[in-house]
């Protein structure tokens, strides 16, 4: 039984992979690099176009400030292979094989990466292959993917573990239990000039980590967007997703996201963590989740996410 068990999932490997191929875009003076992922069969079949989450986030979900992969964006395309549904997750500029030495870190900005998505979904427009383009983003991504379905002819929106406040907010909530008050208070200065345009040379060291010099240009766009007004902004359908046992985005910034866009369809997985796996309110398997892709994604996300790309509406 284990043998016809091993042989099985063997077999489901190989039908995955067998259809993937490496894709490029290029783009402000350089080529992002991605994955393209077709289910087996022939015909025309949607499309998703995923997006990873802030930072060092590769096209797979991992991130070198983890302690291991989780691969939680792999996991996510081939699940929806095995639905008949293609995928294209890419490395953003500057991450990964996308990190050319023409994108610095003080050069990148948020809108950068809200018009590379955009060139991505018109070229999947373009693709005879794909019935209808979706775009998926994740954490950061999801606020990309708002921005990127404003700009450019996507069908359909989903927004995975996505803030709905503005990052200034995010970090005053995030910061202000943690910190002593003097502390807090040099953060409240330095989020108050970046929100001006200016950038600050006096960050204290123990701020550094988050308020380092080359990424205040980013910090300085990202502070521009607001995720309800991108949400609200969208006529076409809007799927938002999010987990209950997310320890990095609360699950009430799902609830913000569904009432700046009433229209929009709001599904919570009971158990989901930030990187898409169940683990409940197990501390050690959370943590576990981080470093290890031995979890798989939650497959109440998977059914949500594929029957809304199927859905006639989504194409609407």
């Amino acid at each position: 039984m284990r043998f016809k068990l091993l042989l099985s999932l063997l077999m489901l490997s190989v039908s995955v992979h067998a259809a993937q191929r490496p894709v490029s875009l290029d783009v402000g003076g350089g080529t992002l690099y991605g994955t393209e992922l077709l289910p087996d069969g022939g015909g025309k079949v949607p499309v998703v176009l995923l997006h990873a989450g802030s930072g060092p986030t590769d096209r797979d979900g991992n991130s070198k400030l983890l302690p291991g992969p989780n691969d939680s964006l792999r996991m996510v395309a081939e699940a929806l292979a095995r639905r008949g549904i293609a995928s294209v997750r890419y490395d953003k500029r500057g991450i990964a094989a996308s990190a050319l030495p023409v994108w610095k870190e003080q050069d990148l900005r948020l809108d950068d990466y809200i018009g590379d998505a955009t060139a991505w979904l018109r070229k999947l427009r373009a693709d005879p292959r794909f019935s209808r383009v979706v775009m998926a983003g994740h954490s950061e991504g999801a606020q990309i993917a708002a921005e990127a379905c404003r700009q450019a002819p996507a069908d359909a929106c989903v927004l995975i573990a996505g803030a709905g406040h503005p990052l200034d907010d995010i970090l005053r909530d995030q910061l202000k239990p943690k910190m002593p008050p003097p502390l807090f208070d040099q953060s409240e200065r330095i989020l108050a000039a970046l929100k001006q345009g200016k950038t600050v040379d006096d960050v204290p060291q123990g701020l550094m980590m988050l308020y380092h010099p080359s990424v205040q240009p980013y910090l300085i766009s990202s502070l521009r967007h607001d995720p309800r007004t991108a949400i609200a902004a969208l006529s076409m359908p809007v799927l938002i997703l999010q987990g209950t046992s997310d320890i990095q985005v609360a699950a009430s910034e799902a609830q913000t996201l569904a009432a700046a866009a009433p229209r929009a369809k709001l599904v919570v997985v009971e158990g989901m963590n930030h990187l898409l796996k169940v683990v409940g309110s197990d501390e050690a398997l959370q943590m576990k989740s981080y470093g290890s892709p031995e979890l798989p994604v939650a497959p109440q996300l998977i059914d949500a996410l594929s029957t809304f790309v199927k859905a006639p509406t989504a194409g609407k």
